[in-house]
């Protein structure tokens, strides 16, 4: 007897349509069930809808039904397909970084926003992105702002490799903007670096270590936990940032960091303690407090 919802055609007589069909009820999603073939196919969106009545190839048939094996057991969609868009640019993305987020995106608009203010026709500004993970920060920067070079940091020697994949995708002339360096936030810069940077933009870990256990078991079970928790309040990489921020910065430049929503007023105080001069939060597109400026 056949299970429901499933055709009593053999499955290599299906359709991609029919296929898709049964992954939907699989995954309980149609757009994850749509984008799993696109990848399976190699096809964009609207190719793929072109030829949804048609049967797949053999390796795509069969490399469609591991992708939703893999998404059923509970791997994010981005860690299946292994790529994911983020602002302009498409990133590649695995278990060695943190999957960008929509309110990622919200950061690089703010930081482009300070670079902007600062610039001078003619002049080449330089920013420097902090625990950089996959390099979504730094990429978007080149690629949105064509006067400004990016030293981008992380600690962790398999999130520069993503970083440098990505970088790769990049046109020449953006990803000859980049710099990446191995090392723990401001250590990893030059010192001669120290007192002209026109901008320090991070998207920190800032979850605090009792929040870990209540976190979506898709983030919680595979996005790397050193990205995710910075200690007892959240807050310890948000102020080890700011509390280093005066030394680096040129005058009157900004840092750019990203934070939850509750820890606003806190990380406000706290960044007004430092000496910044100018301290200011700003609401995401779902009206949630979600990026410090400070400048100094």
């Amino acid at each position: 007897m056949n299970e429901p919802g499933s055709s009593a055609r053999p499955a290599e007589a299906r359709t991609w349509r029919e296929l898709v069909s049964a992954a939907r009820a699989v995954l309980g999603d149609g757009n994850e069930a749509m984008i799993l073939g696109e990848e399976a196919a190699g096809s964009s969106r609207a190719d793929f809808i072109l030829a949804m009545d048609t049967i797949p190839e053999d390796p795509d048939r069969a490399r469609f039904g591991a992708l939703v094996e893999q998404r059923s057991h509970g791997a994010p969609l981005q860690h299946v397909v292994r790529h994911w868009g983020f602002r302009r640019l498409d990133l590649v993305v695995d278990g060695r970084v943190l999957v960008p987020r929509p309110e990622t995106e919200f950061t690089v608009e703010v930081a482009l926003g300070e670079l902007a203010a600062r610039d001078t026709p003619g002049a080449r500004t330089l920013a420097v992105d902090l625990g950089t993970g996959s390099g979504a920060i730094a990429c978007s920067l080149v690629a949105e702002c064509p006067g400004v070079s990016v030293v981008a940091t992380d600690l962790s020697p398999a999130a520069l490799e993503v970083a440098e994949l990505n970088r790769a995708r990049l046109d020449p002339g953006e990803a000859d903007r980049i710099e990446f360096r191995l090392g723990d936030w401001y250590s990893a810069l030059d010192p001669a670096m120290a007192g002209g940077v026109d901008l320090v933009v991070a998207n920190p870990p800032y979850i605090a270590a009792a929040e870990w256990h209540d976190l979506d078991p898709v983030v919680r079970d595979f996005d790397p936990p050193e990205a995710l928790v910075a200690g007892e309040t959240g807050r310890e990489a948000i102020e080890e940032i700011l509390q280093g921020a005066a030394a680096w910065l040129a005058k009157k430049a900004a840092v750019v960091v990203e934070i939850a929503p509750h820890q606003a007023t806190a990380v406000a105080a706290f960044a007004s303690r430092c000496g910044a001069i100018g301290v200011e939060i700003r609401r995401d597109l779902a009206g949630r407090d979600r990026v410090v400026v400070a400048r100094w």
